[in-house]
């Protein structure tokens, strides 16, 4: 039986289709639209400018630790390691750990843009010229299989860019379960967590002078004027981003600038002037917060690297049937 991972984040329903979602999220008292639909093809490239700015520290302090890091990640890679990576992107940090590892001898990159899946592919088989690029085009939380070839292969799971930020505490330890039982026995897990810190890093990380993360978030809603005959006028919202210092957690939102209505998919709905729609959050953490998380899902912590100036962690963690 090749192994599915479940719906893992309270974000989304099982099974539930853009509309669903979308629908469900701006009939609730607090309007919400779950941040995995950022990623089609104008959204994902837009999060890679995101990566390059100045103020986005994560990208270019996770590299430098994975630079650092990948020799001993390899010392511990068998032959023949399948590189299993939820939400791949560009699959440009993948590039370190597929240089120093000569174990792994299959990548399978999962992701929701067909378009960056095909780039990724092409490069990495021209990089890499015996690698094995299997895409797998799907949402990670929502429900993907790996190709029935990998499946008794030993595997590596890849998380990085603080991915597992984007989800609640509860909904973090369903989903590091089912990457478990995705994955399987004796798997490894690696992932990138982005720590606590102060306001004045985080909040221009999230809010940056070019404006390309207000394009980012603003973004969604053209998705839904396309994909869902909405009739958002863009100029009629504003990003924001705030910081719970206490919660350690970025929360990002639309805020209606004046009173409007907006149909999405023949439904109405009424916003009323500084209404805020919840797109993301990005929750911050301590590096013993991460190792609690994953050992509630079973793993247990192998080994964990950290930047000097202590910004982000990149863990390794085992499975407890190793």
């Amino acid at each position: 039986m090749v192994p599915k991972i479940k719906t893992a984040t309270s974000q989304r329903a099982p099974g539930s289709s853009f509309e669903d979602d979308v629908l469900a999220g701006f009939s609730k008292p607090q309007k919400s639209i779950p941040c995995t639909y950022f990623y089609d093809q104008a959204g994902s490239l837009l999060f890679e400018q995101i990566t390059q700015l100045p103020e986005y520290y994560p990208t270019r302090t996770e590299l430098a630790i994975l630079q650092a890091c990948a020799p001993q990640i390899s010392g511990r890679t068998r032959p023949g390691t399948v590189l299993v990576e939820f939400g791949s992107g560009a699959s440009i940090k993948t590039d370190i750990l597929l240089g120093a590892c000569s174990g792994i001898a299959r990548y399978v990159p999962i992701d929701v843009s067909p378009t960056i899946l095909e780039t990724a592919k092409a490069r990495l088989e021209a990089r890499f010229p015996t690698l094995s690029v299997e895409p797998v085009l799907g949402d990670f939380a929502a429900g993907v299989s790996l190709p029935a070839d990998v499946i008794h292969a030993p595997k590596i799971g890849f998380f990085p860019g603080s991915t597992i930020g984007n989800f609640d505490h509860d909904a973090t330890v369903r989903l590091l379960t089912d990457f478990r039982a995705l994955l399987g026995r004796g798997s490894r897990l690696i992932i990138g967590a982005d720590l606590r810190k102060s306001p004045e890093i985080l909040i221009p990380a999230y809010n940056d002078a070019a404006g390309v993360t207000a394009a980012f978030n603003l973004n969604v809603l053209a998705r839904i004027n396309r994909e869902l005959g909405g009739t958002f006028e863009l100029s009629n919202f504003e990003h924001l981003a705030t910081y719970d210092i206490d919660a350690g957690r970025i929360d990002m939102f639309l805020v209606s600038t004046r009173a409007q209505q907006v149909v999405i998919a023949g439904r109405r709905f009424g916003l009323a002037e500084g209404e805020r729609i919840h797109t993301e959050i990005s929750q911050k953490y301590s590096i013993d917060e991460v190792r609690r998380l994953a050992h509630r899902a079973g793993w247990h912590s192998s080994a964990v690297w950290t930047d000097r100036d202590q910004l982000f962690s990149v863990h390794e963690f085992a499975s407890e049937h190793e």
